[in-house]
C-alpha cells in the first residue's frame, strides 16, 4: 500500500478532526484568492492603460488633481481654461485628437454630474481599445440640448431616450436652471465613472444662463493668459463692443428650448480640461512626441500636460496598494492558523496512534517510512483543502459578479484568475511539511517496546 493510500486511511479514521482542519485550510485559501483577485479587479479599474488619451492639459496646479477630477470626477477640478486656448491647441500638428471637457452643476434628480463635451469624447472611447457603447435606439451629441446619460444614471433616474431633465447649480444660490435638455443616448455599463456622469452638448452647455464670464473678465483672462497685461478703462470698453456689438442689450431669457437666444462669444467660453491624444512618431515603440509635447504645453504660462499613468499609479500605491497589502497579511495569519490547526490535529492524534505506529514498527516498517506517513497526512490535508478554497473563492467570484455590478457598477470579470494563485498550493504543502514534522518527529522516536506494553 503506498503513503498516500495509508495517508488517506488515517484521514479517513478521523474525519471529523480532519474535516474541519481541512476545512479552515479551505476558508484561508478562500479567503487569499478573495483578497488578490479584488485587488486585481480594482488594480484594473485603476490600471495605467485606463485612459484613451495621452495627456490632460489644464490649468496650471495639483497635477494629481487635475487627474482626479478629470478622469474619476472626484473633487473640484483644479481651474478652467480659456475655450480660445482649445481652439489654437487642437491646431498643433503633434495634436491627432483634442477633446474639450467642462464640469459644472448636476442633474436635477439624482445630483449626478453634468460633463459637457463633444461627440468625439464617445469616439475616443474611455479606456484603450474600449469604445463607447449606445444602447439600441440611441444616439450621440448632435444638438445643442442634447445628452448621453451613463447606465447608473439612466437605472437609477428611470431615463430613457426621450427623457428630459434640467441643471442644478449648486452653491450659496442654488437653483434649477431653466434649460431643458433631452437624453438622445444612454450608454451600456464601462465599469467606469463614466457610467455615473450625464454628458451634455458643449454648446448646450455654454448657452445655460450664467455659464459664461462677463466679457470683460474674460478679455483680461485671456491677455493674462497670454502673458499681456490688462486692459482698462477705454481700451476695455472698447474691446467689449468690438468683440460683442450687442454687450450690454437684453439678448432675452434662455428659457426652455430656446435655440435662438444669444450666442455666447468664444472668449467668454472656458473649458475645465482637454484630453489631448498626440500624433504617432512612426516609430511603433513610446511615443517620443508625448513628453516632448507635454514638456512644450508646461513650459507656458497658464497651462499644465499630465500623463495621466503616473498620478493614477501614485494613487494605486497609496490607497490600494496599501489596502491590499494589509488585506494580504490578515490572510496570510488565517493560512498560518491553519498549519497550526495542522500541527495540533496531527499532535493530539500520536497519543492514540502511537500503538498503532509500534505495531507498523514491528512488522517491519522503518522510522523514515512512519515519518513520511505523518508528512504525507498533512500533505493531503493541506492539498485538499487548498484546491477545495481555490474552487471556493473562485466560484464565491462568479456567484458574486452580477451582484458586484448590479450594487457597484464595477464590470467584474467573473473568471478572473491572479497568476499568484499558482503558488498557493506549493506553499501550503511546504506549510504542511513544517507542521507535520514535530509530531512526526515524536513517531519516529516512539520506542516499540513502550508503545505495546
Amino acid at each position: 500500500m503506498s503513503l498516500l493510500a495509508i495517508a488517506w486511511k488515517n484521514l479517513r479514521q478521523r474525519s471529523l478532526a480532519s474535516f474541519l482542519t481541512g476545512l479552515s485550510v479551505a476558508l484561508g485559501v478562500a479567503l487569499m484568492v478573495g483578497v488578490w483577485l479584488t485587488a486585481k479587479i480594482v488594480n484594473d479599474a485603476f490600471g495605467a492603460r485606463s485612459t484613451a488619451y495621452d495627456l490632460i492639459v489644464g490649468p496650471k496646479g495639483d497635477p494629481t488633481q487635475l487627474v482626479l477630477s478629470t478622469v474619476f470626477h472626484i473633487g473640484a477640478p483644479v481651474e478652467n481654461l480659456p475655450f480660445l486656448y482649445y481652439q489654437e491647441l487642437k491646431e498643433h500638428p503633434d495634436v491627432e485628437e483634442a477633446v474639450p471637457v467642462a464640469f459644472g452643476d448636476t442633474t436635477q434628480e439624482g445630483g449626478f454630474p453634468i460633463v459637457g463635451t463633444v461627440s468625439r469624447y464617445f469616439k475616443m472611447g474611455y479606456g484603450y481599445q474600449k469604445p463607447f457603447k449606445l444602447r439600441a435606439g440611441g444616439h450621440g451629441l448632435r444638438d445643442q440640448f442634447d445628452a448621453v446619460v451613463g447606465s447608473v444614471v439612466a437605472r437609477e433616474n428611470g431615463w430613457g431616450v426621450g427623457s428630459e431633465f434640467k441643471l442644478l447649480h449648486a452653491g450659496d444660490d442654488e437653483h434649477v436652471h431653466d434649460e431643458i435638455f433631452t437624453v438622445v443616448g444612454v450608454l451600456t455599463p464601462t465599469g467606469t465613472p463614466n457610467d455615473r456622469i450625464a454628458f451634455v452638448s458643449l454648446n448646450g452647455f455654454y448657452a445655460v444662463a450664467g455659464h459664461e464670464k462677463p466679457l470683460e473678465e474674460s478679455i483680461n483672462q485671456w491677455r493674462r493668459f497670454n502673458g499681456q497685461d490688462p486692459l482698462e478703462g477705454e481700451a476695455l470698453a472698447a474691446e467689449v463692443k468690438r468683440i460683442d456689438p450687442h454687450a450690454g442689450h437684453d439678448h432675452g431669457s434662455h428659457d426652455g428650448h430656446d435655440h435662438g437666444a444669444h450666442v455666447t462669444p468664444d472668449i467668454q467660453k472656458e473649458v475645465t480640461s482637454i484630453l489631448v491624444r498626440v500624433a504617432s512618431d512612426g516609430s511603433g515603440g513610446g511615443n517620443v512626441r508625448v513628453p516632448l509635447f507635454a514638456t512644450e504645453i508646461n513650459n507656458g504660462l497658464g497651462a499644465q500636460a499630465v500623463n495621466p499613468i503616473r498620478p493614477i499609479l501614485r494613487i494605486q500605491k497609496v490607497f490600494v496598494g496599501n489596502l491590499r497589502n494589509t488585506l494580504v497579511v490578515f490572510s496570510a495569519v488565517i493560512v498560518v492558523v491553519s498549519g497550526i490547526g495542522i500541527f495540533v490535529s496531527i499532535t493530539n492524534s500520536m497519543s492514540e496512534r502511537l500503538r498503532e505506529i509500534a505495531i507498523m514498527r514491528a512488522l517491519g516498517a522503518r522510522r523514515g517510512t512512519v515519518l513520511s506517513v505523518i508528512v504525507a497526512e498533512a500533505v493531503v490535508l493541506c492539498g485538499l483543502g487548498g484546491a477545495a478554497g481555490l474552487a471556493l473563492g473562485h466560484g464565491l467570484l462568479i456567484v458574486a459578479a452580477p451582484l458586484i455590478r448590479a450594487k457597484t457598477d464595477l464590470l467584474v470579470d467573473p473568471y478572473a484568475f491572479d497568476p499568484q494563485e499558482l503558488f498557493l498550493v506549493p506553499l501550503l504543502i511546504g506549510l504542511a511539511v513544517v507542521a507535520a514534522l514535530l509530531p512526526g518527529l515524536r513517531a519516529y522516536r516512539a520506542d516499540v517496546a513502550d508503545s505495546l506494553g
